[in-house]
């Protein structure tokens, strides 16, 4: 009976023993950080989901560190993070973050179409260079080292554009508050002055069409790692020539030549995804409020957009989003109907069709497999290049093969010029490939077939500078 009685009472110490090494605490006394040459220490600090003095549960520890790195490479200052930790005693624990920073400044060639995608510029449009915008546009991200962008651009070709933005993420000593400021000035020759059979149809004269500027400072709060609170006011006109309103006498809502307005958007959003630019497990919604304020032409909006990733196992994950739209218009105009295919209230198969109304909303469901990745070695036997890819980040692709459907629906109140997808149920399938790769390059291939039986080959995608 003895025997017995200490056997259970030494069985009892073990498992006691063993939940309480399982459940140790450990204090955060250090955190280093390497590879830093031009970011602030505080703004990686930020991102962390702890800092010095955090007492965390020692089995935790492992995900606190890849919830950090994902937050650091959804900062897209860095082409890599490794976050290491080291026991210092039986209480105590450190944590070493080595970086390795992006190029922060882009002095790029400006060349992109107008249409609304690729493919419809390349089938539609007959890839016209008429139809192009090319300049220079520079870029420098990270400008004081403080996570904040500084944009100046000018553009000509098929629109003149002057455009200076700069974006500072923090103005308070909590880092929670920042600001923002934008400012724009564009011509055009051409102009989308209607919607036919679901499909825009543009006037062009050898003059300006449209000409206008718009000024813009936004403000924005976010309390923790993962939401953020945005207020935008702006300020701005637009004018057409005689000759649009020729074609388009109600092609802005005070049925004039000019539109003079202000306005204001407030945007809610809680993103959680393990990388924002292609994720594959997480959450993220995103709710707008938009009033525009004109003499006789205000304009309230609402938008709701929600995404949801879970991965199921290494090679696989699917996806799951909803986008919604809503407005109050309360004059009938073509500026305001504009719905389905702008923005985000984008459909897979519809990438040459436009739909206008005053509310619509869309439902995706997708499946990603991995296909496999490839690193592109840096030796190529050329010197110069050699020489070059050693200041280089290791350049890795990986490709994903899915499979998706799309449902949407748009209303309108007063559907015309022969519109056959408003007041209906839009559906679309197909299958694709994508590519992701160093600076959130995102390149999708999609093989679709819509309602109408509408077949093809569709090209979306493009690169985070």
């Amino acid at each position: 009976m003895y025997k017995f009685i200490t056997s259970i009472f030494l069985t009892s110490l073990f498992f006691i023993a063993f939940q309480f090494k399982a459940n140790a605490q450990y204090r955060i006394t250090q955190i280093d950080i390497e590879g830093n040459a031009k970011t602030k220490a505080y703004i990686i600090l930020r991102e962390l989901p702890y800092h010095v003095g955090t007492i965390v549960i020692k089995d935790s520890l492992p995900l606190l560190n890849t919830l950090a790195k994902e937050q650091l490479i959804n900062t897209s200052l860095f082409n890599d993070v490794t976050i290491t930790s080291a026991q210092i005693d039986s209480a105590a624990v450190k944590i070493k973050i080595n970086v390795s920073e992006r190029w922060y400044f882009f002095p790029l060639p400006y060349f992109r179409w107008v249409d609304r995608n690729f493919s419809e510029w390349w089938n539609e449009q007959h890839h016209s260079l008429d139809r192009v915008n090319y300049g220079i546009n520079l870029r420098q991200s990270n400008a004081t080292g403080n996570n904040d962008r500084l944009t100046l651009g000018l553009i000509t070709g098929y629109t003149h554009q002057a455009v200076a933005r700069y974006q500072f993420p923090f103005i308070d000593k909590k880092l929670k508050l920042g600001m923002g400021l934008g400012w724009q000035y564009f011509t055009q020759k051409e102009l989308n002055t209607s919607t036919y059979f679901d499909k825009q149809v543009f006037t062009k004269t050898n003059a300006d069409m449209q000409n206008g500027y718009r000024a813009n400072v936004n403000f924005f709060y976010r309390p923790n790692l993962f939401e953020r609170l945005t207020v935008q006011v702006g300020y701005g006109n637009s004018t057409i020539s005689d000759s649009a309103i020729l074609v388009q006498p109600n092609y802005f809502p005070n049925h004039s030549k000019s539109l003079s307005y202000g306005d204001i958007g407030i945007n809610f959003s809680k993103t959680k995804f393990d990388y924002n630019a292609y994720p594959t497990q997480g959450n993220s919604t995103d709710i707008g409020i938009f009033q525009r304020f004109s003499q006789g032409a205000n304009l309230s909006s609402i938008s709701l957009r929600s995404v949801y990733a879970h991965r199921l196992n290494r090679n696989n994950f699917y996806l799951l989003e909803s986008s919604s739209l809503a407005k109050l218009m309360p004059n009938q105009n073509y500026l305001d109907s504009r719905l389905m295919g702008y923005g985000t209230m984008q459909m897979n198969g519809y990438e040459y069709y436009v739909i206008d109304g005053n509310a619509g909303s869309i439902a995706k469901a997708e499946w990603h497999h991995l296909l496999g990745s490839y690193t592109l070695p840096k030796k190529s036997g050329f010197e110069i290049t050699d020489k070059l890819a050693k200041h280089l980040p290791d350049i890795k692709y990986h490709f994903w093969l899915k499979a998706f459907t799309n449902f949407g629906y748009a209303y309108s109140e007063h559907p015309v010029n022969y519109s056959k997808l408003s007041n209906t149920l839009l559906r679309s399938a197909g299958v694709g490939i994508d590519i992701i790769s160093v600076y959130d390059l995102v390149i999708k291939i999609d093989y679709s077939v819509n309602q109408l039986g509408d077949k093809g080959v569709y090209l979306h995608g493009g690169i985070n500078f």
